[in-house]
Order: C-alpha cells, then structure tokens, then sequence
C-alpha cells in the first residue's frame, strides 16, 4: 500500500501564468516608464510630483505595484511549500506574508492617491 503525504495544493499552471502575466505587466510598465523618463526627465520635486498627477500614471503605477506583490506571494507561497516542512511555521509565515503585502498594498494606496 503507498501512503500518500499531501504538501501542497498543486498550483502548477496557475502559478506559472501568474508569474508571467505579472512579469509582463511589470516589464512593460518598467520600459514605458524609463522611456518617459528618458524623454522628459524631471528635475525637481514638483516635476516627479507633475508626472504622478496624472490618473493614468497612478492607476499605472498601483497596476505595477499590485503586479509585484502578487508576484512577491506566488514566490514566497512556493517556497515556503517547498522548504518549511511543520504546518503550523508554515501557515504562521504564509499569513505573516499576506498580512505584509495587504499592508503594502494599502500604504501604496495611500501614497499615489493623497
């Protein structure tokens, strides 16, 4: 008889699309952000503070920032499968990890909206 142990629960593809669309999301938003930057680079703190009134910049940014820590849980999530074997330490860094991206998550809120 083979006694089964479960680890995880067998994410596979949908972590795998995640990190992609993710990555993608982050790439693009990194070169459309360097190229405006190259064309127009601010040279004070209004200028940069010019370049985030804009909503599209905002709403732009909180996609790359959101893109970032979903990508930040996939990888933290698998690896904390993959190498803390005991339930309990496990399941005790998984939420210490949701409860520090939820909280990075609304302090980005915070800063590109106030």
């Amino acid at each position: 008889m083979v006694k089964r142990i479960v680890t995880g629960a067998h994410y596979g593809l949908r972590d795998w699309l995640a990190q992609r669309l993710t990555a993608v999301v982050m790439v693009v938003f990194i070169l459309l952000f360097a190229a405006m930057l190259l064309i127009s680079p601010p040279h004070d703190h209004a200028s940069w503070k010019a370049i985030f009134a804009n909503r599209w910049m905002r709403i732009a940014s909180f996609l790359f920032l959101v893109s970032l820590f979903w990508h930040a849980w996939v990888g933290m999530r698998n690896i904390l499968m993959d190498y803390i074997r005991a339930a309990g330490i496990r399941l005790t860094l998984q939420v210490l990890v949701i409860l520090s991206l939820l909280f990075y998550t609304i302090w980005s809120v915070e800063i590109l909206w106030s």
